[in-house]
């Protein structure tokens, strides 16, 4: 692969210089006068990043590292919800698109299996601003992200600009890394299941002898190769997280984190829309039918990063938070393209896209925070940098293939004439400061303000003809919210926020797209039990989103323009492990997402509903664990129900569809096996709205069983 030119090592000199600074600053803020400020230290905000212990969380918990605060979900004025590594195991999530589609708000896996991450929050595409230990992957993610080196995923609902700068305003998916712990464990892992699944697993750690006991290292692992209901369809999955804590004293924590994430695929490509029962016939094909052919070459994505977390707190009651990743990706393939519509022969025509993309990255977030009484109220001040340096070299292009048909296909067409339709290379700089202020006026009422000043700087040079576009934009942006211990146990809030997103695309005439903006009204409520056992929320919201834009269907690799949006919602969530064995999650969403403003080709759009957006999603898991007799054994059921969805690119509607799944497990001293049915009626659905020439299929029933050792 071509990588052109080789960064400049502007944020790696940042991190270390920021480090020194930040120490000086700290030094000067434990000197400050006490008639400037009246101020009594309270204890230093550990900032909830690492996990340790080996303790499970079960499928409650008040803890988020997103908020970088002491205050507990309860106590936010925001929707956030955290995925648990026990709830993750619980359904055996392979994906990160299954792992979130039973979040309230949420609408994932809209393309069908196609090898990468796709969801939407509250009704906006979010999957290109995700983030890895609060840090952005990169200008967007094109290699689906590993879920088995989670800990735990946390969806933060509607902008999120204090917490990671610059994202889509429907909300982001942070997901937190597993950390070094203090104990030494061992845990193996085999997976047989439907489609010829098989993976492998180890987790390993083992803490290092050292002064305060504070060093460790793990070592996390998986191997895993698999079928597809499609034929010629298929999935190689490698991954490699090694971590070490070191011991810089008992008032310092320093993990080095590191992986490698490789993944070979073919790409499902969904089914010709007029060979599906969509057409209100029964359908031509059956779902497994391949539309693609097995001389397009298989996609090969690799994503290597290595980076640090650092918390040091001082004796001024101040914290010093600091992270930085670097990462190198590759991702090169092919797809066949459904391109036209199905002839009464059973024709339909095809075209190849071929795509070679790589591209390098550095994060880096600094922030320090402290806890103090000042003008006789409790504050949580926080206080920060970040900085993002991304380059990505985009590869484009267009190839033929012969015609397909659905009644006597034939496999092993060459693929011919390959056209380039863009290269692109891409640098984005990006650098933020935000000051955000917790503050409790009085034990009941809290108060949260948020201020952020973005810049960014967008260099796009089209390969071909070497014409540059530079674009340098900048914003405010800003959340403030209330909540109000109603009582111990219910707690209502109120917050408003906005948000800011640079375009890294251009139009087909070379012009530049004016920056994202969202802005989000919420009000709503949420519970938490005595015991913190039981966690449940509800909440309210107006959403906007200005200045987006989306692939242009006419001139591949370029984007369009497509003016504003909104969506408007309710939703509902809870999680409990009770005493007497049983663990619930439950969700459920209401909204309304439209166009509401457009322009040029797209001007009749307005009023249409956004792409791939179910109006209704509820879903519902119960696990029993039992006691006496049958103690050690397990078992749940569960209730998927997704609404119908429609496309702004054509005129048929998927139908919504309502899925059961099912385990049964057995845990026995030092290892357990697990088997999870999912879709266990095997109901045939498709899995979201894309254009007028193909639909994605959804997933037909699959078993899967576990069988896991700890040593």
């Amino acid at each position: 692969m071509y990588f052109p030119g080789r960064l400049r090592p502007s944020v790696q000199a940042v991190s270390v210089a920021l480090l020194p600074l930040a120490v000086t600053c700290h030094a000067a803020a434990a000197g400050m006068s006490e008639s400037a400020m009246t101020e009594t230290p309270v204890q230093a905000v550990l900032p909830v990043v690492e996990v340790v212990g080996a303790n499970r969380e079960g499928f409650v918990t008040q803890t988020v590292s997103t908020t970088r605060s002491d205050k507990s979900l309860h106590e936010t004025p925001q929707s956030i919800t955290v995925l648990t590594r026990e709830l993750l195991d619980a359904r055996q999530a392979t994906t990160l698109d299954e792992a979130i589609e039973t979040v309230a708000g949420v609408a994932s896996s809209t393309l069908g299996r196609r090898g990468w991450d796709d969801f939407i929050i509250r009704g906006q595409s979010a999957a290109d601003t995700m983030y890895l230990d609060g840090l952005r992957i990169g200008q967007a993610n094109w290699i689906a992200q590993e879920v088995f080196g989670a800990e735990r995923i946390e969806v933060v609902k509607g902008p999120a600009s204090v917490y990671f700068g610059q994202v889509t305003p429907g909300g982001t998916v942070n997901i937190v890394s597993k950390r070094p712990r203090a104990e030494a464990f061992t845990q193996l892992g085999i997976t047989v299941g439907s489609d010829g699944y098989r993976q492998g697993t180890f987790d390993i750690g083992r803490p290092i002898a050292s002064a305060n006991g504070k060093a460790a290292v793990r070592i996390a692992g998986m191997a895993m190769n698999s079928d597809d209901p499609t034929d010629n369809v298929w999935f190689k999955n490698r991954y490699l997280a090694p971590s070490i804590a070191l011991d810089f004293g008992t008032r310092t924590d320093f993990t080095i984190l590191a992986s490698l994430n490789q993944r070979q695929y073919v790409r499902q490509q969904g089914l010709p829309v007029a060979a599906t029962s969509l057409t209100g016939r029964d359908s031509l094909v059956p779902q497994d039918f391949f539309t693609g052919d097995t001389t397009v070459a298989p996609y090969e994505a690799e994503q290597k990063a290595i980076g640090y977390a650092l918390t040091h707190r001082f004796d001024s009651g101040w914290t010093l938070n600091q992270t930085y990743r670097h990462t190198d990706m590759e991702l090169a393939g092919q797809l066949a393209n459904t391109s036209g519509a199905l002839t009464a022969a059973g024709n339909f025509n095809r075209n190849v896209l071929s795509q070679d993309f790589n591209g390098r990255s550095d994060a880096l977030d600094t922030s320090v925070s402290r806890t103090m009484r000042w003008g006789g109220l409790a504050h949580n001040v926080m206080a920060g940098f970040d900085a993002l340096h991304d380059r990505l070299y985009r590869d484009s292009r267009r190839c033929a293939i012969a015609a397909q048909n659905i009644y006597t296909p034939v496999q092993g067409r060459p693929v011919t004439n390959c056209n380039v339709t863009s290269i692109v290379d891409t640098t984005l700089a990006q650098r933020g400061a935000y000051l955000r202020d917790y503050i409790d006026v009085t034990e009941k009422l809290g108060v949260s303000l948020s201020l952020r000043h973005d810049r960014a700087k967008l260099k796009t040079v089209d390969v071909p003809t070497g014409a540059r576009t530079d674009v340098d934009s900048s914003a405010n942006t800003g959340h403030a919210g209330i909540v109000y211990k109603a009582t111990p146990n219910i707690a209502p809030y109120a917050s408003y926020a906005t948000s800011f997103l640079p375009q890294t695309g251009i139009t087909a005439d070379g012009a530049a797209i004016d920056p994202e903006e969202g802005r989000q009204a919420e009000v709503g409520a949420k519970f938490v039990s005595d015991d913190r056992r039981l966690s449940a929320s509800v909440a309210y919201y107006d959403l906007k989103r200005r200045n987006l834009a989306q692939a242009d269907d006419l001139n591949p690799g370029f984007q369009v323009a497509i003016g504003a949006q909104r969506t408007r919602g309710y939703e509902a969530e809870i999680a409990a492990d009770l005493k007497n064995g049983w663990q619930l999650s439950a969700a459920l969403s209401i909204l309304d997402a439209a166009i509401t403003e457009a322009a040029g080709s797209q001007a009749a759009t307005v009023g249409q509903k956004l792409s791939g957006v179910p109006r209704k999603t509820a879903n519902l898991l119960a696990n029993y664990r039992f006691s006496g007799a049958l103690r050690g054994w397990g078992a749940g059921a569960g209730v998927r129900h997704v609404g119908e969805k429609t496309s702004t690119t054509s005129v048929y509607v998927t139908p919504g569809y309502t899925v059961a799944d099912a385990n049964l497990s057995y845990a026995g001293r030092g290892w357990r096996v697990q088997l999870n049915v999912k879709n266990l009626f095997d109901r045939e659905y498709f899995a979201g709205a894309a254009n007028a020439n193909w639909v994605p299929v959804g997933n037909p029933r699959t078993a899967m069983l576990k069988t896991v050792v700890d040593f």
